[in-house]
């Protein structure tokens, strides 16, 4: 199966991809347990796992051909960023209404 690696993953395992092989009947949470050991337990604690483009919890079987994507918690922009949602936007120049 091809496992996809996102975000920081990518520069983690210094790879954005790889081709691995699992026991048949094998699920998303024994997965986990695979890779438990190649990164920081901080790093499973948000971490997302879709199998075949679509989220999958810990008891999704998977198969011989599956695409899996490790998908790390995304964050960004800080308080100075978010727009005020009472500021009222114009989209028309001034004196147009």
């Amino acid at each position: 199966m091809r496992v996809l690696y996102f975000g920081v993953l990518k520069e983690l395992f210094a790879c954005p991809s790889e081709d691995i092989e699992v026991e048949t009947g094998c699920s998303v949470g024994e997965l986990r347990k695979v890779f438990h050991g190649r990164m920081p337990e901080r790093a499973w604690k948000s971490m997302a796992i879709a199998v075949n483009q679509e989220y999958a919890g810990d008891e999704v079987l998977l198969h011989d051909g599956d695409e899996v994507a490790l998908l790390p918690p995304v964050s960004g922009g800080g308080p100075g960023d978010a727009p005020n949602p009472r500021e009222k936007i114009s989209l028309l120049p001034p004196g147009t209404v």
